[in-house]
Order: C-alpha cells, then sequence, then structure tokens
C-alpha cells in the first residue's frame, strides 16, 4: 500500500502545483494572500479531524513549540505564491524542489553531516541546471523584464530561490523537533510524533489565514469565493497530499521519497499540457539536469 500512497501524493502535489499557478492572478495584489488563505483553511480542518478522530494527546502548547518550523514552511509557501504570478511553472517549480539539496549542505556545514560522492553529483547538477534557467532567462528573446519591468522581474524571479532557502530551513529544524531524543515538543511517543509535529503546523496556518482574512479585508479587498475555486482545489490537494504522503513514508521511506521527488516532472507535464507553457530546448535542458540532480539526491538520501 505505500507504494500506491507515493504514487498518489506525486499525482496530488503535481495536480496541486497545477492549481496553485491557474489561481495565480498577476493582475490581483492579493493573490497570492488569498491562496495561503485557502491553504490554511483545508489544513486546518484536516487538523481539527486529526484531533476529534486520533488519539494523539495533544497538547496546545506545541503549536508554539512547532513555531520556528511552521513559519519557515508557511512564509516560503507565501513567497511561492507571489512568484507564481509571474513566473512559469516549469522554471520555479524545479528551482523550488533544490530545497533538498539546500538542507542536504545545511546538514554538512552545520550538523557535520558527511555527503556522499551520488549526494555531491546530485547538488552539482542542480547547481548547474540553475545556473543555466538564469543565464537562458537573459538571453531570451522576451526577457520577463521587458513585460514586468526590471525591478518586478527581478523580484519575482527571486521567489523560487527564497522558497528552496526557507524551506530548507524548516526541513532542516524539523529534522531536530521530529528525533525523539532532541524534539522539544512535549505529550509525544514514538507512534505520535509526527502526527502532533503535523497537526501544530496545520493548526498554525489556520491561525495565519484568519489573519490574513482580517488584513485583506481592513484594506477593503474582498475573498470572493465563487471565483476562487482553482485557490480551493490547490489548498484541498496540497492538504490531500500531506494527509497520503505520511503513509507513503511510514511504510517505505528509502524508497516512497525518490518517487515523490519526482513531483516536480508531473508539475512541468501538466503545466505543459493545460498551461500551455512554451519554452526554448535549452530551457528544458537546464531544467532536466535540475530535476536529475533532484531526483539523485533523493536516491542517495535514501540510500
Amino acid at each position: 500500500m505505500w507504494f500506491i500512497f507515493a504514487i498518489i501524493t506525486t499525482l496530488i502535489w503535481g495536480l496541486a502545483e497545477l492549481f496553485y499557478k491557474k489561481g495565480a492572478n498577476e493582475k490581483e495584489k492579493y493573490s497570492h494572500l488569498k491562496t495561503c488563505i485557502f491553504v490554511g483553511l483545508f489544513m486546518g480542518l484536516h487538523a481539527i479531524f486529526i484531533l476529534l478522530t486520533q488519539d494523539i494527546n495533544y497538547n496546545f502548547e506545541n503549536i508554539i513549540i512547532y513555531l520556528p518550523v511552521s513559519f519557515f514552511y508557511i512564509f516560503s509557501m507565501a513567497l511561492s505564491f507571489f512568484g507564481m504570478k509571474y513566473i512559469e511553472e516549469s522554471i520555479s517549480d524545479p528551482i523550488e524542489n533544490t530545497s533538498g539539496a539546500i538542507t542536504s549542505v545545511l546538514c554538512f556545514l552545520i550538523l557535520g553531516q558527511t555527503i556522499n560522492g551520488l549526494s555531491i553529483l546530485g547538488i552539482t547538477l542542480i547547481v548547474i541546471g540553475i545556473l543555466l534557467i538564469g543565464f537562458f532567462e537573459i538571453k531570451s528573446d522576451n526577457p520577463k523584464s521587458k513585460r514586468l519591468g526590471k525591478k518586478l522581474a527581478i523580484i519575482a524571479f527571486c521567489m523560487p530561490f527564497l522558497y528552496a532557502i526557507f524551506d530548507a530551513c524548516g526541513s532542516f529544524l524539523d529534522a531536530y523537533y521530529l528525533e525523539m531524543s532532541t524534539s522539544p515538543l512535549i505529550d509525544i511517543t514514538e507512534d505520535t510524533i509526527e502526527l502532533v509535529a503535523n497537526t501544530s503546523y496545520e493548526l498554525t496556518f489556520l491561525i495565519s489565514a484568519i489573519i490574513l482574512t482580517i488584513f485583506i479585508r481592513l484594506r477593503k479587498e474582498k475573498i470572493d469565493v465563487l471565483h476562487q475555486k482553482d485557490k480551493m482545489l490547490a489548498g484541498i490537494c496540497e492538504t490531500a497530499g500531506q494527509f497520503t504522503y505520511v503513509f507513503a513514508m511510514s511504510g517505505n521511506a528509502i524508497i516512497a521519497a525518490p518517487i515523490i521527488s519526482s513531483v516536480c516532472v508531473v508539475s512541468i507535464i501538466l503545466s505543459r499540457i493545460f498551461l500551455k507553457e512554451k519554452l526554448t530546448l535549452k530551457q528544458y535542458g537546464a531544467i532536466a539536469s535540475v530535476v536529475i540532480g533532484i531526483l539523485v539526491l533523493a536516491v542517495a538520501e535514501g540510500a
């Protein structure tokens, strides 16, 4: 069953990326914040469902304790949603998925962990691919600076990189929080620690959604639910993928991780089919280098 859950997670998160992009309206000032609201809503509903149906002895103090991790994850997603308004999904998603490589580097530099040759190969392919993506964008016949203006184009292109950095920081901290011997979370056991951490994250996302809703209303902006179906579907897919992800990783993490890492491949294919994104062969070659690097790194980490 773990294999089926891994495949389902990959497909669902690939769909989530598609709906994120479809719901990212360049002309809508707070489009990215509205996406955060819907993701937070469905995350919160899932957390409430877990609390009502699972006996995990949840202590609400864990919301505060787990806040540093939740902040990095939620903030990185907000940055990603902003960038999606201006950057092709085929470009942004592979860059964002390099967070695993950054996490490995952080563990190497800060924790003194060793990196094997396969991991070094994966990180090298990722770095080369990213550099080429930026180079080909600058050299393209229709650079984004012409359409968006130089300042906004630079800011937009930085978003996937910032996502990768902040998401990696969250993953790095997770390694500390999800280790029983070091975790500051309270009232946890080996069987409940992951659910407690995930519930804390989802409840924090719900609180963030409420705060963002108040902010948008104070700015005299409306959240027209009837015209936000793509954002809602993205939130549903993100939450559903989070649910199946736990079962996939708990079943056989060594094999499941590389499979789920291929979500960016699914995203690229869906973007090409449904969003009609067109890139040059050189751009696809650079993206392929990043994707292969991500898969190599995932295999290396599972080895």
